[in-house]
This record gives C-alpha cells, sequence and structure tokens, in this order.
C-alpha cells in the first residue's frame, strides 16, 4: 500500500528540518575553528563516496573535520562509528590524490560536537584515518 500524502510530506519535512541542523551545526563549528586560529579550505566535501564536513588549516595541519550535532555533547560523541569513521577516511583519501599540495603537512582526522546551549566541542584527532586502503 502507498504511503499516504501527509507521511511522504512529514518526512520531506524532517528532512529539511535535520538539513538546515546540520548545517547550523557546521556553520557554528567553523566559527569555533576560526576562533582557534583555523582557516577553511572547504565545506561539505562529498568524494571518493564519502563526506567531509569541514577541511581546515592551521600552520602545516590539515585537520578534515566531521561535525555531529545531537541532543547532548556525549550522543554526539558516540554517533561516529566504524563506518562512519571509514567512509570520511575515504573521501580524505581521495581529497589527499587531488591536492598535491598537501604532502608533508600533518593530516588528522578532528571533530566538532555540537549541542543546543553549548559551545561546541572540538576534538583533535578525535579519531585515526584509514589511509593505507
Amino acid at each position: 500500500m502507498p504511503a499516504k500524502p501527509d507521511a511522504a510530506r512529514r518526512r520531506l519535512h524532517l528532512r529539511r528540518v535535520n538539513l538546515a541542523r546540520g548545517r547550523r551545526a557546521e556553520l557554528l563549528a567553523a566559527l569555533a575553528l576560526l576562533f582557534k586560529g583555523y582557516r577553511p579550505l572547504a565545506w561539505r566535501v562529498a568524494i571518493g563516496g564519502g563526506e567531509i564536513d569541514l577541511i581546515v588549516r592551521r600552520g602545516s595541519v590539515v585537520a578534515f573535520v566531521e561535525v555531529k550535532a545531537r541532543p547532548t555533547l556525549e550522543e554526539a560523541v558516540v554517533a561516529i562509528d566504524a563506518r562512519k569513521r571509514r567512509l570520511f577516511s575515504r573521501a580524505v583519501r581521495a581529497w589527499i590524490a587531488r591536492a598535491p599540495w598537501s604532502a608533508g603537512l600533518t593530516l588528522r582526522a578532528d571533530a566538532v560536537f555540537v549541542a543546543p546551549g553549548r559551545w561546541p566541542r572540538h576534538v583533535v584527532s578525535a579519531f585515526a584515518l584509514e589511509m593505507d586502503r
């Protein structure tokens, strides 16, 4: 039996709300990183079958940043699972292949966790990049 039009409309509305929430979280994360001296290189990079929310640089460090927004910071922390890390690393490998200037720089996977009413939490080297695949 096909879904009711109201159900499809609700799903579309939820998708839009979640997209807007994610973009706000990315903006907050970018602002927090700017305050820490990072310079944005790219936003929402979909490449190699994965996605990188932010790519930032400070000095000789290029940080590939996963942004997670959840009702609490604790929920955001556990939201980066093995599958997400694998897809994220795949995207990083594809980005590096297209950015030969990044050779010799320190590359790492950071995370910024966002929750309502809290300052975003930046975690340096939140997880290891899987670079050997």
